[in-house]
């Protein structure tokens, strides 16, 4: 099984043409979704603090403590932000932030309690380097971590921090960082304690093409024992302002992983686009290369522009109207992708 997951990675990543990827990853999709509703979420990325200790080199969204630009928000200001985005329809907030060295586990159980309190809404939260952080400083397992985050209020937990699951191309971008086994460790033991998550990958950061199907294989193999994940989300690597010297991929790049990664993973029930970092025309022509959901609004977003990706933030009208441009039925989903409305 793994040496045959390896092959046809391979050959579909280096060998078909990219006209063939995109009409058997379409093919997949079409299998998975047959009825041709392209689904997208309405939620706001808010970042409790940008102080982290990982310092990774590929992020240019970090600060050290004494840096003017660190922050740390409070509850409140928390609160103000889910407000606004329950104001403007959001169902979900995606809560992260960096590794601070300063924060105990029971400043997360106290500000989830805060917002389930005053501010209820689905609480997408903490990756999976955020509780192994947490897991660290507590002196406490990821399990019973993640136990107490969940009874405080953590609903699901994103796919966050995966970037390419091999050990080689972690210690040369992110040393401090947990490593691939504890990743997957994390998410394994959310999906045991019944939280769902997502698996995510970031390309172009010197990895060869081999590497990201072990990356693959990794998530299928995880989501072959749990059924854990809900979804995949790959996204490109953007270089400026960060302190690796490396070009930005190409959008035929994206497409290809993007489509290799919708056939390998045919236990995942739903792949997204990402027009955060390819923009709203390759989003679309994503929809024909496996996708079948178009991400969220993202009311709020900040790592990706702190690394100089500036696409506009887009709301359900514009999102619903490059949905059926494409020639799909738009959606609104919850984080679990049941449908709340079709539009």
């Amino acid at each position: 099984m793994r040496n045959g997951f390896l092959r046809r990675g391979s050959d579909l990543l280096e060998s078909t043409s990219l006209h063939q990827l995109g009409a058997l990853a379409d093919r997949v999709r079409r299998w998975l979704h047959p009825e041709g509703i392209v689904t997208f979420i309405n939620d706001r990325n808010i970042n409790y603090s940008n102080i982290c200790i990982s310092r990774c080199r590929f992020c240019a969204f970090y600060r050290t403590q004494k840096d003017p630009q660190a922050y740390l928000l409070s509850s409140e200001e928390i609160g103000r932000k889910i407000d606004e985005a329950k104001s403007r329809g959001a169902v979900q907030i995606l809560l992260q932030g960096g590794l601070h060295p300063d924060l105990s586990l029971d400043w997360y159980l106290e500000l989830l309690r805060y917002i389930k309190r005053y501010h209820p809404i689905h609480v997408h939260g903490f990756s999976a380097p955020e509780i192994d952080h947490i897991s660290r400083v507590s002196g406490l397992s990821h399990e019973r971590v993640i136990e107490k985050l969940a009874e405080a209020g953590l609903d699901s937990i994103p796919g966050g921090g995966a970037e390419i699951l091999c050990a080689r191309i972690r210690r040369l971008i992110s040393p401090r960082k947990l490593g691939v086994r504890r990743w997957l460790r994390i998410h394994e033991t959310a999906h045991s304690l019944g939280l769902k998550t997502t698996a995510t990958m970031v390309y172009g950061l010197g990895e060869r093409m081999s590497e990201i199907v072990v990356h693959l294989r990794h998530i299928h193999s995880l989501q072959e024992r749990t059924g854990g994940f809900t979804a995949f989300i790959p996204w490109s690597f953007q270089p400026a302002n960060t302190r690796l010297p490396l070009e930005k991929t190409t959008p035929a790049l994206y497409l290809r992983i993007l489509a290799a990664s919708r056939i390998l993973l045919d236990n995942v029930p739903n792949v997204q686009a990402s027009w955060v970092t390819q923009g709203p025309d390759i989003a679309q022509l994503a929809l024909y290369f496996g996708a079948n959901d178009f991400g969220s609004t993202m009311l709020e977003e900040n790592v990706v522009r702190a690394a100089g990706c500036s696409f506009k933030v887009m709301d359900e009208k514009t999102i619903a109207r490059l949905i059926r441009q494409a020639g799909f039925r738009p959606a609104l989903r919850s984080q679990d992708y049941s449908i709340i409305r079709k539009l």
